[in-house]
């Protein structure tokens, strides 16, 4: 159920904010898409053996031969899982608690729409945006690679990894939404959903570095989205996908029917 004068409200107010992240994640996908070299790859490799723990704590230890390899390792292993997510944090903090903390929300539900309507188009709002993240990236790494190296991209396979990723986002943006619906002061959403998100960063980093830490992968909810194994085409890694999905689906009800419920003391 989606309120189209809410959702076009909500694009008007945060689409500045998206096209921040839209312009770094052209930036840093573009760079290193023309980046690919198989000659560059062989030195990297050299750099890579030099000072393992940092480029393990990336997820960039293997560079891989192909150009799918290549963009898979240096940009799903951190940047385009880092950089949407902050972005989601910010999106997910606007849509809700700012509402409750600055007593805008008190001029939203006098509105005709009921509670559950608002909080839906919230929700979906920010999945479109999300959707909208993943959508730009795949297509703009499939124009440059189609550019600079034509028919090297496997497309097929790079689509069903961005299908992982925006799963992986889809659920990370849950747990902020759910966040920001939970608490009215938006240092506490920030603090809680962004801190969430930020420490599962760190821990996939860590567990990342070294067999000592490895134990830490299974701490942070990134571990599901395993980018080589959707690359094998591993069905442990489409079922780990498969359970990204079903709870970020599950989160967002959950996000819906606490705002619907609470007591919102405006």
């Amino acid at each position: 159920m989606l309120n189209f004068t809410l959702f076009k409200k909500e694009v008007k107010t945060n689409y500045k904010v998206l096209c921040i992240f839209l312009a770094l994640i052209a930036m840093y996908s573009s760079v290193i898409v023309i980046m690919f070299d198989p000659e560059l790859g062989k030195s990297l490799d050299v750099m890579a053996k030099s000072i393992p723990e940092v480029f393990a704590a990336f997820g960039m230890l293997n560079v891989g031969s192909t150009l799918i390899e290549f963009v898979s390792n240096y940009l799903y292993g951190f940047i385009l899982t880092a950089v949407p997510l902050v972005c989601v944090i910010v999106i997910a903090n606007r849509l809700v608690a700012r509402y409750v903390d600055n007593g805008s929300m008190s001029y939203l539900l006098a509105s005709p729409h009921s509670r559950r309507e608002i909080i839906t188009s919230q929700a979906i709002t920010l999945i479109i945006t999300i959707f909208i993240m993943v959508l730009f990236a795949t297509g703009l790494i499939i124009l440059v690679s189609g550019l600079c190296f034509p028919g090297e991209l496997d497309i097929q396979k790079f689509i069903v990894v961005n299908i992982g990723l925006f799963g992986l986002l889809l659920f990370m943006g849950s747990l902020c939404f759910l966040s920001s619906c939970l608490f009215n002061d938006t240092r506490k959403t920030n603090g809680i959903g962004g801190g969430i998100i930020i420490g599962s960063i760190l821990l996939q980093m860590i567990s990342q570095v070294g067999e000592k830490f490895e134990f830490l992968k299974y701490a942070t909810p990134l571990t599901l989205f395993d980018v080589n194994g959707l690359l094998a085409s591993s069905q442990n890694a489409y079922l780990m996908i498969g359970v990204l999905y079903a709870l970020a689906v599950i989160v967002f009800i959950i996000a819906i029917s606490i705002f619907t419920k609470k007591d919102l003391s405006i």
